[in-house]
């Protein structure tokens, strides 16, 4: 080999170095955990619109990235193992939703960055140590603003005007429904009418939790939205109209199921906004440095069909008010 020729071959080599690294680098295969308080089945939606969220932003499962994934099926007890077993696994991101759920991974981990989902008040949970500077290793979309938990209560007494006992469907195990359930209580305060809460657990039969409704004589029905409610979600629907009650939900889910109205996040947007933050974090974004995002849009939908099978003429007032109207 002439002196030119191996000069030649060094600089190709030392060209071709750095292309060699970013092709390994550009390789890798990131691991994320993802822990729901849903069910496989009751949560697949959101899980498609996150995947989506990802995929506009060039994540593709199988090619780039990796899931792992766990369902606590609706219950909290759950959630503490499962997010063990994800911080175990050793992943690069975790995304976990609701309250309890993130509060797991927080006792489970100071060390995986993960971004939470559907988190009613992450600083009074104990979350983060601020929406602006979270502080620690999450950070993530809240679906929480008190005002919009108080508009349930506003818009079903524009509704049902002749309501005075409104039962409050909640998980109590969820501390985020414990917040939404209290700013309902002081708003009810306000406007002279009884709020009384109503405990649902994944476990239970919403039979019984109904009777319960019964019992107190309720004239109307608030649903918290959760693991819990969402599993029974149709025995929900299904039993308010039985009991002829005025409901409203806090997502669009249970008007889809035969539902009056619902006021509350678009949450398909809900989790592709946090598509955006996994995505910056898997670039290297610290989430101590990525404030909590909070809601800015709301729609009320209500169910023409719904007020009919109850007999409810719902007031033109409120119909102006509607995002969309189902016939």
């Amino acid at each position: 080999m002439t002196r030119r020729e191996f000069i030649t071959l060094f600089c190709c080599a030392a060209v071709a170095l750095p292309f060699t690294a970013n092709a390994q680098q550009s390789a890798k295969v990131f691991r994320v955990g993802y822990l729901s308080g849903n069910s496989a089945e009751g949560g697949d939606a959101l899980l498609v619109c996150f995947k989506d969220g990802l995929k506009e932003l060039g994540w593709i499962e199988g090619r780039n990235i990796h899931f792992d994934y766990r369902w606590s099926g609706g219950a909290t007890v759950p959630f503490p193992a499962l997010a063990a077993e994800l911080v175990q696994l050793g992943p690069d991101l975790i995304i976990v939703s609701s309250t309890p759920g993130a509060q797991a991974v927080q006792k489970a981990t100071h060390e995986v960055p993960t971004v939470f989902i559907a988190v009613s008040d992450p600083v009074a949970s104990g979350i983060v140590a601020s929406l602006a500077r979270p502080g620690g290793n999450l950070t993530g979309v809240s679906n929480f603003l008190p005002a919009t938990t108080g508009k349930l209560l506003e818009l079903l007494k524009a509704a049902a005007p002749s309501a005075r006992r409104f039962a409050v469907l909640r998980d109590p195990n969820n501390p985020g429904k414990q917040l939404e359930l209290r700013e309902l209580k002081t708003l009810g305060d306000n406007l002279g009418v009884a709020i009384e809460a109503v405990d649902v657990q994944a476990s239970d039969k919403i039979e019984d939790v109904f009777s319960k409704v019964s019992k107190m004589e309720a004239d109307a029905l608030i649903t918290l939205v959760d693991g819990a409610t969402m599993i029974h979600r149709y025995r929900i629907v299904e039993l308010a109209t039985k009991h002829r009650l005025p409901a409203i939900f806090q997502v669009r889910d249970f008007v889809d199921a035969g539902g009056l109205m619902s006021y509350g996040l678009n949450y398909c947007q809900h989790w592709r906004s946090a598509a955006a933050y996994a995505d910056r974090i898997l670039k290297g974004n610290k989430p101590a440095d990525l404030p909590v995002q909070l809601p800015t849009k709301f729609e009320l939908i209500i169910n023409l069909k719904a007020a009919k099978a109850i007999g409810l003429t719902v007031p033109p007032a409120v119909l102006g008010l509607a995002d969309e109207l189902v016939e």
